[in-house]
Formats: structure tokens, C-alpha cells, sequence
């Protein structure tokens, strides 16, 4: 089939790669000249794990194109996605302006039928904006689809290829039959394809990941609780997990969830609401519980250096939101080097992937490290912010060695309490108690 895709974000880029590997030939759009011509010569502007296999291998058997020119994917595609950011407004909704200053483009740039597919992550009610907004110009048929994406980042080549389930809302039947045939190489393992309509499958995406934030949230309630009572969170944890009617997924108590997703979709939510006289009463607790937790670790670092950090040295590792991504947006670590620099103190920071990202963001105000001992050389403490594999089991007379003090701020768990113990370290995590030395 020929599909498009415009905007080759995370999910527009990879939507384009995972289609094309299945055979279409695929066309992608982007405003950005600079970007498109780079993707032409093979670079992939995003770390996204495998990814570039398949962009590589798809580019040069020439079923994965790029272009700067709307128009170009119009006529190229006849179902075309729309991949196109969705930023936070100043409210918390949804801005739709480039989705809907798109879809005015389209209906005065069709010339035959097309279903145009919303792959965006927008509030209830948008694909029926699309619609009205193209029918203005349109001179031809075309039916609007909503398609939410499911896709983690860090593992979304394997979610787009073997998806739990795909979601389909649509009130045609030729726009159905079209994204059913589009679909079914990904399915041949039995998992669902859930037709709906439009409103349901739009709330279908901001209601799950509104909820696995509230899981989330909750467990950093319960790790934050098990401190003063002093309960040990991982023992809690497991045994919550093995109850089916809870899981083990999303228990991982931390420094707060970030990214492109979670803080955004709850928001949206929560003003959708509040824009229909409905108070989500629970979205706005997950919010403002969210937001305390990103600087949890602040006050236990000031109370170990007697509350004056003006001068002091730390290392963090982990920057990106969370592991195998480059992704920056809403990252905890983000927050804590804030509240730091803003403290007097200095920081010496690595992240597998997201240093660039990073740099962009605070150029010389942080010192980069290339790999992670190094980045402890001279530091007062180290704060981890990222669960990247390769910190799970450093040597740990190494980190001794490197740092001045043997200190660990620990948001994300990653070490055993009677090891730290014997390792002799001052070690700090969420949820569980420790005797520090």
C-alpha cells in the first residue's frame, strides 16, 4: 500500500519504518529541511533501540522516502498518518494548532480519496475537528481515522511490529477495511484489532496512560510512606505484584515519571475534563504528587551536607527520562540539576544517549563525561537518576576510589541494601531503610 506520514517525530518516524519493513512504500514529511536531508542520507535523528536497522535496510530498498513537501506525500499516500506534535498549552490541554494548520493544507491539497489517519496523541473530539476542518476546502471523499499509538519509547520498533492490541476508531467502513488490510502483517499472532469509534478510541489512549501514571504515582506514595514507618517498599511491591488483579508492572517506586507522554496526557486529560465541568479529582493528585517526587532527593542531599551545597561537587549518572532513550522531555534529572545549580554546586554528568539532548539545554553549566567513572572523579556524591543497565553492577571500589565520599543518592533503586552496607557506603534510596555508616 502507499501510505504517508507527516512529521517524523518518535512516532511518526518509527510508524513510517515499522509500515515500510511490512512491504508499503512509504513516504514521510517534514517541515524541517535540514532533518529531511539528513534522513535521505541514512541518519536517524533519534536514538531509538533498532531502529536504524530497519531505516537503513528500508531506505535502501527504496520502500522508506522523505520530503519537505506536503503536497508530495499527498499524492503519494492514500491512507496518511499524522504524526505532528501535540505540546502542552499553557493550561495543560492539548495544542492541536499544527494538527489543525495541517488538515487546512490537506483539504485544499487533495485530489482524491484519502484517509487521513490521526496517529497523534489529541483530546476527544479532534478527529471530528480534522473533518470539519479539511471539509472547508475538500473537493473530494475522505474519511478521518483515529489511531493511537502504544508505542514505549526504548521499545517501540518491537511494539509497532508485535503489538498488544491496535485500536482503530473509525465510523466508515472503506476507511476501516483499508486500515484492517494495513494492519494484519502485525497481527498474525492473534493479538486484537479493536475498531471503536472516534471519541472512544481518543480516550482509549489518554485513559491507559493516565492510569499507569496513577500506578506509578501511587507506589512513590507507598515508598515514600514505608520510609516513615519503616517498611521496606520492595517487599510491599512483591507482594502487591503477585495479586493478578494488580500485576507486577508499574511497581517500581522512583524519582517520578517524565517524558513525552504521562506528564502531558495527564494533564490533557484533567483540563478535558475540567473543560466539560468534570473534576478528575485523582488526575490532579497524581499531578501534584508527581511534581514533589522529581525532587525528592533534594532535601536528603542538603540534610547530608548541613544544608549549604554552595560549592559542592556531584556526579549524576542517568539524564534521559528513563532508559534506552535520548529523550529528555520532563526527565526528573532535569529538575534535580535545577534545584542544584540553583544551590551553588557542581555537576559532572553522563548519559549513555541523551548528553546531546542535555547540551543543547544547559551548554557549559554542566561538565560532560563521555563515560561514567570518570564523571565521579572529585565528586562529594553520586545521584542516580536513570536506570541504565550498564549501572546496575559497577565496581564499586572503583566508585570508592573516584569520589570523595563514599555517598549514593539513589532514585531509581538499583542497589541491594545489605551490599551497600558492606560496601560501607551512605546510601540513600526510596522507599527502604538502611543503617547508613
Amino acid at each position: 500500500m502507499k501510505v504517508s506520514v507527516i512529521g517524523t517525530g518518535y512516532v511518526g518516524l518509527v510508524t513510517g519504518t515499522c509500515l515500510a519493513e511490512t512491504g508499503n512504500d512509504v513516504l514521510c514529511v517534514d517541515i524541517d529541511q535540514a532533518k529531511v536531508r539528513e534522513m535521505q542520507k541514512g541518519k536517524v535523528p533519534i536514538y531509538e533501540p533498532h531502529l536504524d536497522v530497519l531505516f537503513e535496510r528500508n531506505l535502501k530498498a527504496n520502500r522508506l522516502n522523505f520530503t519537505t513537501s506536503l503536497e508530495e506525500g499527498l499524492n503519494h499516500g492514500t491512507i496518511i498518518f499524522l504524526a505532528l506534535p501535540t505540546p502542552e498549552d499553557e493550561d495543560g490541554s492539548a495544542d492541536l494548532k499544527y494538527i489543525l494548520g495541517v488538515s487546512d493544507d490537506i483539504g485544499k491539497l487533495i485530489k482524491s480519496y484519502k484517509v487521513i489517519v490521526d496517529k497523534s496523541t489529541v483530546p476527544v473530539g479532534t478527529a471530528d475537528k480534522v473533518h470539519t476542518v479539511i471539509s472547508k476546502h475538500a473537493k473530494v471523499d475522505f474519511d478521518v481515522v483515529s489511531n493511537p499509538e502504544f508505542l514505549r519509547e526504548g521499545f517501540a520498533v518491537d511494539d509497532f511490529l508485535k503489538p498488544e492490541r491496535i485500536v482503530i476508531g473509525s465510523n466508515s467502513e472503506r476507511a476501516t477495511e483499508m486500515m484492517m488490510k494495513l494492519y494484519k502483517p502485525f497481527v498474525r499472532s492473534g493479538n486484537p484489532i479493536i475498531v471503536m469509534d472516534k471519541k472512544s478510541a481518543e480516550l482509549t489512549k489518554y485513559a491507559a496512560n493516565s492510569f499507569l501514571a496513577t500506578k506509578i504515582t501511587f507506589m512513590n506514595e507507598i515508598a515514600n510512606y514505608c520510609e516513615l514507618v519503616g517498611a521496606d517498599v520492595d517487599k510491599v511491591r512483591i507482594g502487591m505484584g503477585t495479586d493478578s488483579r494488580i500485576g507486577k508492572r508499574f511497581l517500581f517506586p522512583g524519582i517520578g515519571y517524565g517524558g513525552s507522554c504521562f506528564p502531558k496526557d495527564v494533564k490533557a486529560l484533567y483540563k478535558s475534563g475540567k473543560d466539560t465541568n468534570y473534576n478528575f479529582n485523582i488526575l490532579n493528585a497524581v499531578i501534584t504528587a508527581n511534581e514533589f517526587q522529581k525532587t525528592i532527593l533534594i532535601p536528603r542531599i542538603q540534610a547530608f551536607f548541613n544544608n549549604n551545597l554552595k560549592g559542592k561537587t556531584f556526579a549524576i549518572w542517568g539524564l534521559a527520562f528513563k532508559p534506552e532513550t535520548d529523550d529528555i522531555r520532563e526527565a526528573p534529572a532535569l529538575y534535580i540539576i535545577d534545584e542544584l545549580l540553583q544551590k551553588g554546586a557542581k555537576l559532572q554528568v553522563f548519559d549513555p544517549e541523551a548528553m546531546p539532548n542535555v547540551k543543547k539545554k544547559y551548554g557549559n553549566k554542566l561538565a560532560f563525561y563521555n563515560t561514567m567513572y570518570p564523571a565521579l572523579q572529585s565528586a562529594d556524591a553520586l545521584i542516580i537518576c536513570t536506570e541504565w543497565s550498564i549501572f546496575r553492577t559497577p565496581d564499586f571500589e572503583k566508585l570508592k576510589t573516584h569520589l570523595i565520599n563514599p555517598v549514593i543518592f539513589d532514585g531509581r533503586n538499583l542497589y541491594d541494601l545489605d551490599e551497600m552496607r558492606k560496601e560501607g557506603f551512605h546510601y540513600s534510596s526510596i522507599g527502604r531503610n538502611i543503617q547508613n555508616p
